[in-house]
C-alpha cells in the first residue's frame, strides 16, 4: 500500500484563541494531502481527466476523525495519506497527521470518482473505479 506524506506548517491564522489548530484546518490539509496522494501517484489534473475521460474529482461521501493531541503555530505536520480498500465505485483513504512521532489525528474518508449527470445538470454520479489509476495508487 503507498503512503504519500503532505507537510503542513502551522501558522498562528491557523489556530484558534486558545493558540491551537481550528478542527476545520485540518480537513482543508487533509483534502490538500488526498489531491496530493493522487499527484505523487502519477494521476494527471482533474481538469485534464475531466476533459479526457469526464472524471471531475473524488469528492467525499462519508468522513470519521478521531483527534488525538494538539497542534500549534510554528508545528510542521506530516499528513500520511494511503487508500487501504478499493471498492467498486468508492475508496476508503486514510490519514494520520503527526508532529515529530506524536500522532495528533487519525481519519478515513471515503470517496467516489464522480462525473457530471448528463440527465441532471449540476449533479455527479459516481463512477466505477478507473482500473488504471487503482493500478498507479496501489
Amino acid at each position: 500500500m503507498k503512503e504519500v506524506t503532505y507537510r503542513v506548517r502551522v501558522e498562528f491564522g491557523d489556530c484558534d484563541p486558545a493558540r491551537i489548530v481550528w478542527f476545520p484546518n485540518f480537513f482543508r490539509w487533509i483534502d490538500a494531502a488526498s489531491r496530493e496522494f493522487f499527484v505523487v501517484c502519477g494521476v494527471p489534473p482533474w481538469h485534464e481527466l475531466e476533459r479526457t475521460r469526464g472524471i471531475i474529482g473524488t469528492p467525499i461521501v462519508n468522513t470519521e476523525a478521531r483527534f488525538v493531541s494538539t497542534a500549534s503555530y510554528g508545528d510542521t505536520l506530516e499528513v500520511r495519506a494511503s487508500v487501504p480498500e478499493w471498492r467498486d465505485k468508492s475508496f476508503v483513504q486514510a490519514y494520520r497527521i503527526l508532529c515529530g512521532e506524536r500522532l495528533v489525528l487519525e481519519c478515513k474518508e471515503v470517496r467516489i470518482f464522480a462525473a457530471r449527470r448528463e440527465d441532471k445538470p449540476g449533479a455527479i454520479r459516481a463512477l466505477p473505479i478507473p482500473e488504471d489509476i487503482r493500478a498507479l495508487c496501489s
